[in-house]
């Protein structure tokens, strides 16, 4: 049916807002849920602690014998794939931090309404699965393949369009051999929230990149025109600006709140003397993180990292703060090998995408 014959058509995108959160926003909190910073301690988050986005519904799949995953369009020979042929292939563990592209969003003003991250919208987890290209190599592109769509099993409504979840990407990058299709997360069969049977792990993307309950690849000769392709994960300045697409995720840093918190407020108390800051900072596309830094008061030193554990993985760090009685706020940042280094201001963007802003924590020491 047309756009505007189904209920939810509207002929004007919600509006920014300012001040208190919307009725719809919190709903979302309270559907979606962030990683607690004081897990950032675990170098693999737990499935459980790990960051959920989930656009419509958990799609209900009673068991992974009767899952199949279609591939078609531009490819040579047309592929309907089950689980068990798909765990046949040759196998690959890769440990990977993904972030929401939102994440931060709640942190702009005037905000886009949309789900009201603040910081949690990261974790890191170790996914097991076959790398994409075996699937893609067995249909056989055709000359003429330009992109790659992926589709999950939930759809709904996002701007009055209809929809099945998909998301695309170039050929090239859909043949690198860490862009998997991931069946295992820590070492345990996918959760339901994240994906079970099957979903795309695309390493050193945004989260949005990495399509959940995947059952439909279609090969294009033309780039996908997909809502959650062209219509929204664009970075955009202003109504009616092209924009550029969301890819790789931006360098940022998180660190453990330490001492005690305040139950509403979540201000912090820590007792006077040595106390150590923990935290973790990545950046997208495999570019290693070259430093953190540590603000106290606007003061910033360098902090300790700590070994690499994977090219797409997050990174600990730690600092040792000699905190003095009264009111601080702390902060972190990250430079990457790249030379990008997190601001100290959100950048701005009309859907509240990339805002790797620094985080700051307000402290009392007694």
């Amino acid at each position: 049916m047309s756009t505007s014959a189904h209920p939810f058509f509207s002929p004007e995108k919600r509006p920014h807002v300012e001040g208190d959160f919307k009725r719809e926003e919190v709903a979302l909190a309270n559907r979606n849920s962030g990683l607690p910073l004081e897990a950032l301690r675990y170098d693999l988050t737990p499935a459980g602690l790990h960051y959920l986005l989930i656009h419509f519904d958990i799609p209900y799949v009673a068991s992974a014998a009767s899952w199949t995953v279609k591939v078609g369009g531009r490819v040579k020979v047309p592929l309907e794939i089950s689980m068990a042929e798909i765990r046949q292939l040759p196998q690959k563990t890769v440990r990977v931090t993904l972030e929401c592209a939102g994440n931060g969003r709640a942190r702009l003003n005037p905000r886009w309404q949309s789900q009201p991250w603040e910081h949690g919208a990261v974790g890191t987890a170790e996914w097991t699965g076959t790398p994409l290209h075996y699937l893609l190599d067995r249909a056989g592109l055709t000359p003429d393949a330009v992109e790659i769509a992926f589709f999950g099993a939930d759809r709904g409504f996002d701007a009055g369009i209809e929809h099945d979840y998909g998301r695309s990407l170039a050929v090239d990058v859909a043949m690198s051999d860490d862009v998997l299709l991931a069946h295992t997360m820590n070492g345990e069969p996918l959760l339901p929230q994240h994906g079970f049977p099957l979903r795309l792990v695309v390493p050193g993307w945004y989260g949005m990149a990495s399509v959940k309950w995947l059952n439909r690849i279609e090969v294009l000769d033309r780039p996908f025109d997909g809502y959650q392709q062209v219509g929204t994960y664009v970075y955009r300045q202003y109504s009616g600006d092209p924009g550029t697409p969301v890819t790789h995720i931006r360098v940022k840093s998180l660190m453990v709140p330490p001492g005690i918190p305040d139950w509403f407020t979540r201000r912090r108390l820590v007792d006077r003397g040595p106390v150590e800051l923990f935290g973790r900072a990545w950046s997208g596309g495999g570019v290693p993180v070259a430093k953190v830094e540590v603000g106290v008061d606007g003061e910033w030193q360098e902090a300790t990292l700590e070994p690499i554990t994977g090219r797409y993985a997050w990174r600990g760090w730690r600092f040792t703060w000699d905190a003095q009685p009264g009111e601080h706020e702390l902060a972190c940042r990250a430079t990457d090998e790249a030379g990008n280094v997190q601001p100290l201001d959100p950048p701005w963007d009309r859907g509240g995408f990339g805002n790797n802003a620094v985080q700051r924590v307000s402290v009392t020491v007694r």
